[in-house]
């Protein structure tokens, strides 16, 4: 088992079930108050940068919804997973809109109602998380067997 992040380090948001994740934004320094990840999931139009640790790439363009619903909805239950054992960060460009996204998905994935998952990321991560009607939708939507993952949600 991997040394979990600290709570509170910048950006870590504690899920109600005590897991541990790290949002942030790409076009800011990696936090030095925390080691680095042992995986990360980069949410973003373009495929990221080489990183030294373990990675996944979720085609998710700016202020959208991912490319491939089924495959975010999995890449985030994988991600859950790992978060029990390993230090998970997610990251798009500015931290906010789409990380924030994948964030209140994890917190369904925890237990939050999908209806509560943006304002409990907005009042433990960041209050400017989840940017758009769209994602907002992207959300309640979530949940474990996933209406948004189905082609026609």
């Amino acid at each position: 088992m991997t040394e979990p992040w600290n709570p509170t380090a910048t950006g870590v948001l504690r899920l109600p079930s005590g897991r541990l994740v790290r949002g942030r934004g790409l076009r800011r320094p990696r936090p030095t108050d925390s080691p680095a990840p042992t995986y990360g999931v980069y949410l973003l139009g373009k495929q990221p940068p080489q990183l030294p640790w373990e990675t996944r790439w979720l085609r998710w363009p700016d202020f959208r919804l991912p490319a491939d619903r089924a495959e975010a909805h999995a890449v985030l239950t994988d991600a859950w997973h790992r978060s029990l054992t390993e230090r998970v960060e997610f990251a798009c460009a500015g931290g906010r809109g789409r990380t924030g996204t994948a964030l209140a998905c994890l917190a369904v994935l925890d237990g939050v109602p999908s209806g509560e998952a943006v304002g409990y990321v907005r009042a433990h991560y960041d209050r400017h998380a989840v940017e758009t009607p769209w994602q907002r939708r992207y959300v309640e939507r979530f949940g474990p067997v996933s209406r948004a993952a189905r082609p026609e949600a």
